[in-house]
């Protein structure tokens, strides 16, 4: 059993039974509950709010939205995204899916963020919009970014699925782009099991996104406005091609109080993560064996792993020391998917893909792993014996 596990329970007995109450009433799709927390989120990041059922459909939405032809972006067959190499699957698969083209980038290995380097060099004619993940909840700097963007009139997109609550000089992340998603699945900061949220800025944006996350009907468009339904078919009437996104009232009751507590785990994670790395830097062995991010205190981040990179090995002593920290209890997994180019289905569908392109990623998919950070404040005695478990399994290496 796990004394160290990557995720925390986040759900509370109030959450709970927030949930079977909503459940017991037999209104249990989108309602009541959906229309509050989507309220809050405005209200916190000054945006327009959408749930949807995960952070991939966000993703999804959020590409159809820029694809779609009563949209302003109308983006076309074959125009190109930029996308760090190292992210998650459906952070990339929506650009393709909707007829796109993916152009991978370097991360920069201090922040395992976008490198802006190659961010300039890989801008064209063809570029349309940069996919920014914010990798593990830390960012680059988003004040060099934004320059490079304006400069070349590029749209943002932000996947914040790992960065509730993480701020860039006290502006939420979050609020820099056009659009911005986040995820509510149950290893995230906060969850309703399964679930997302999009945000957006401009309202056009949003009446579409509320049309294409619902079957593609005009029926919240029309409550908006005001629009009376004197006539019996008003109720469904379809003025885009859209999709069944929505989330249940039962997930959105258990969202509602979390929501409030966002701030609070970025308190937690963050103590937690400068506890752990503290302790890993008087450590004599680890500091000269590990090496860390950078935690750049321009950044407030509500980290959602803590990420370890081995300086000295190379993937089969990586996953042998992970399988040793996963039978002592403490759990790891690879840092988000590794470099994504060399997931067996890009290269089938890219097979020109170079993994020299991306040094950086490579190296986090190769000798980097991660470990969790808890949205609870840790006790000194878990991670002092964290510390030591680490310190043990990597003298076994050397």
């Amino acid at each position: 059993m796990s004394y160290y596990p990557l995720t925390t329970n986040t759900l509370s007995q109030k959450d709970k039974k927030l949930a079977i109450k909503v459940l017991k009433s037999g209104h249990i799709t989108r309602g009541k509950y959906n229309y509050k927390v989507e309220k809050f989120f405005s209200k916190k990041f000054n945006r327009y709010a959408l749930l949807v059922n995960s952070g991939s459909s966000a993703n999804l939405l959020s590409f159809a939205l820029l694809t779609n032809k009563l949209s302003k972006y109308n983006f076309k067959k074959g125009d190109e995204v930029i996308i760090p190499s190292l992210c998650w699957s459906t952070s990339l698969y929506p650009i393709i899916q909707m007829g796109l083209k993916p152009v991978f980038i370097d991360i920069d290995i201090n922040t395992l963020n976008i490198s802006l380097e190659q961010l300039e060099k890989a801008i064209n004619k063809n570029t349309k919009a940069l996919m920014l993940v914010h990798a593990l909840g830390n960012c680059a700097d988003m004040s060099n970014l934004l320059k490079i963007l304006k400069k070349n009139n590029i749209i943002l997109i932000e996947d914040c699925c790992e960065a509730l609550g993480s701020k860039f000089k006290d502006k939420y992340l979050g609020t820099f782009g056009s659009i911005s998603t986040f995820s509510f699945y149950f290893s995230h900061h906060i969850t309703s099991g399964e679930g997302g949220l999009i945000l957006c800025k401009n309202k056009k944006d949003y009446l579409i996104l509320l049309s294409l996350r619902a079957h593609g009907w005009s029926r919240e468009i029309d409550e908006l406005n005001n629009v009376k339904k004197n006539k019996f078919g008003n109720q469904f009437n379809f003025i885009n091609l859209g999709y069944n996104m929505r989330l249940t009232d039962i997930q959105a009751a258990l969202l509602y109080n979390q929501a409030f507590k966002i701030d609070m785990f970025y308190r937690n994670r963050n103590y937690n993560y400068n506890k752990i790395y503290k302790k890993i830097l008087n450590s004599d062995i680890l500091k000269s064996n590990l090496y860390l991010v950078t935690n750049n205190p321009l950044n407030k981040i509500s980290w959602f792993n803590f990420p370890i990179i081995l300086k000295k090995f190379g993937k089969n002593k990586r996953d042998q020391i992970c399988i040793k920290l996963n039978n002592l209890g403490i759990e790891t997994r690879p840092i988000i998917s590794g470099d994504f180019s060399q997931q067996n289905i890009i290269k089938k569908i890219y097979n020109k893909l170079n993994a020299n392109k991306y040094p950086n990623a490579l190296k986090i998919t190769k000798s980097g792993f991660m470990i969790g950070i808890s949205s609870n404040k840790l006790k000194d005695k878990v991670i002092e014996k964290l510390v030591f478990d680490l310190e043990k399994i990597v003298c076994d290496y050397l």
